[in-house]
Order: C-alpha cells, then sequence, then structure tokens
C-alpha cells in the first residue's frame, strides 16, 4: 500500500515541477499579476508534493521504541505545512497585486498566456481527481489533501482565465490586480482548512467518520453477549487507526470464554479497515441490578430483571466513560 503511496506522490510531483515551468512561462510572457497568482500556487504544489514525498516514506515505516503509535502523524504534519506554504502564497500574492495596482506593468500576449493557463488547469484537475481518489483507498491525508489542493487549483486557473479574457475584452488592465486580490483570498481560505485539519489531527481531535465507520461495524456484528460497548476512542494517523473500548460481558464467564469475545470484536474492526489497525478492549463484568433490564441474552442463567429496554448504540453513547445503564436513571 505505502508503495502505491509513493508512487503517486512522485507522479504528483513530476507533474507539478513540468507546470511550474508552463505557467511561469505565461507569467513572463504576458506581465500578468492574476496569472502570476497561479504560478506561485505551482510552488507550492511542487513544495509540497516534495515533504509529502519524504511524509510518504516516514509514515510507511513500522512502529518502534521510540514511536510506539507508529509514524502516520506525519501525513497531519505534511498537510499543514503544505497549508501554510498556500497562505504564504496568498499573501505574497496581495502584496504584488497592491503594488502592480499603483505601477501596473503593460501585459501583452494574453491570448497566448490563456491557452498555457487552461491547459495547465487541465492537466491538475485530472491529476487532483486521482489524487483524491487513491487518497481515499489508500487512506492518506496526505494524498488527499494534495488532490483537494490540485482540485482548488484548478478551479481558480478557469476561473482566472474568465478574469483575464474580461480583461483581454475591456482593456481595463487595473483588473488584473483586483482579480490577483480576489483569488489570494480564496487561496488563503483553502490553505486555512488544510492547517486546521492538520492541527486537529495533531491534537488528536475526534474524527466523526472514523468514530460513525467504527460504531457501524460493531453495530452490523452485534453479538448478544456484548451488553454494553463505552468510553469508545478512535484515532487515525495516515493508514493507521488505534482504538479503545470497554467492553461489559456477563460475569459468569471465565477467563477464556472472555478472551475469545474479545478477539472476536477485535476481528470484527480489523476486517473493516483496509490499513493497520490497533484494537484495546477492557473487558468489564456485567452488573445484574442494573444491566439486565437492556442485556439481549435471551437465556441468561442469572438473570434478575427481564429486558425492557434495547438500547441502540450510537456513537454519542458508546463514547462515554459510563454504561449504559446510566441513561436508564
Amino acid at each position: 500500500m505505502e508503495s502505491n503511496k509513493s508512487v503517486w506522490v512522485k507522479i504528483s510531483f513530476v507533474v507539478s515541477f513540468l507546470l511550474l515551468i508552463v505557467k511561469f512561462y505565461s507569467f513572463y510572457i504576458t506581465k500578468s499579476t492574476a496569472i502570476l497568482t497561479d504560478a506561485l500556487e505551482s510552488i507550492v504544489n511542487v513544495v509540497a508534493a516534495s515533504f509529502a514525498t519524504y511524509s510518504i516514506y516516514l509514515s510507511s515505516r513500522p512502529k518502534d521504541d521510540n514511536h510506539p503509535y507508529g509514524h502516520g502523524k506525519i501525513e497531519f504534519f505534511s498537510a499543514g505545512v503544505e497549508g501554510t506554504l498556500i497562505m504564504l502564497a496568498g499573501l505574497f500574492i496581495i502584496y504584488q497585486a497592491v503594488y502592480n495596482f499603483f505601477f501596473p506593468n503593460e501585459l501583452e500576449h494574453l491570448l497566448e498566456g490563456i491557452v498555457l493557463v487552461a491547459f495547465s488547469g487541465l492537466v491538475n484537475g485530472v491529476l487532483g481527481v486521482v489524487l483524491k481518489k487513491k487518497g481515499k483507498e489508500l487512506n492518506s491525508l496526505t494524498l488527499e489533501a494534495n488532490g483537494k489542493h490540485l482540485l482548488a487549483d484548478t478551479m481558480s486557473s478557469f476561473l482566472l482565465i474568465l478574469g483575464v479574457i474580461v480583461i483581454l475584452l475591456t482593456g481595463l488592465d487595473f483588473l488584473d490586480s483586483v482579480i490577483a486580490i480576489l483569488f489570494s483570498f480564496y487561496i488563503i481560505y483553502s490553505g486555512y482548512g488544510l492547517v486546521r485539519r492538520s492541527v486537529g489531527g495533531l491534537m488528536d481531535e475526534a474524527d466523526p467518520v472514523a468514530v460513525d465507520a467504527t460504531v457501524k461495524a460493531i453495530n452490523d456484528n452485534r453479538k448478544q453477549n456484548w451488553i454494553d460497548i463505552h468510553n469508545l476512542r478512535v484515532q487515525q494517523y495516515g493508514g493507521d487507526r488505534h482504538i479503545d473500548l470497554h467492553l461489559t460481558l456477563p460475569y459468569y464467564l471465565d477467563l477464556g470464554q472472555v478472551h475469545d469475545e474479545v478477539e472476536e470484536l477485535e476481528s470484527v474492526l480489523e476486517a473493516d479497515w483496509p490499513g493497520v489497525m490497533e484494537v484495546f478492549v477492557h473487558a468489564d463484568p456485567c452488573i445484574p441490578d442494573m444491566c439486565c433490564h437492556y442485556c439481549q441474552i435471551t437465556e441468561c442463567p442469572v438473570r434478575k430483571h427481564q429486558m425492557d429496554t434495547k438500547i441502540e448504540w450510537t456513537a454519542s453513547n458508546m463514547s462515554k466513560n459510563q454504561k449504559h445503564y446510566h441513561e436508564l436513571i
């Protein structure tokens, strides 16, 4: 899996580097600040792809004594670096646009520049769609972030083309700086989104998608002996997922039976995830006076109360650090 990630991120680097040359040539022949915004974002693409290559390599390394949870978090850092670079590029574009507003360049060969930018945007769009798809398939935030960035770059390129066409038709050269500033705000916003997601991952912010997927896998394979699951925590680092939870089982099971139930739950979760999965299950004994009310075991030898409530397992109640009988109080 990691070799596939590496291949795609290298392809991204080569394509980004070639398009960087095309876009700067377009700026060279047109002297358009708006087109410069596209060229500067391509520098970000190249730097981001370079860092992503190292990120993919490092995240693929197995866990060791110094990194007991593996190296997957580097992908969050990679996305954060890319977002920061995008924001810096946006700020520089604003500076350049304001400068050119007061000291304008004479725009030239706009039609040729439009063709070159359109070609670059089309290539970026195709590559962006592929990288985003591969990022989801390979559980790589780095590839997915790179794909989203290229798609945003494509959208900005084609909107930029519309703006340059307006300049070409109207002859109002000052619009070049106005368009550049408008696009710089979009670029900064795009970079902020990546940085926000990166910080959330580095701070172990709850990932609703990962939690919901885990809850669904458990519900789809729910067993009678699994009376209660609570204190569920899900962390995802790149292609690695770590799950901690408490499992309430009948108190009369012997140690071997408890072990089998825990292993079955672990197998259910591991089968639902294509990447590396690490599950830690803490087994709790049931409390008959409390748990009998929602215990689904049909032939329980020690039942004290009839089952009168079926508690649906959701991300909300499974994440709480308490048995579900608290919901009945």
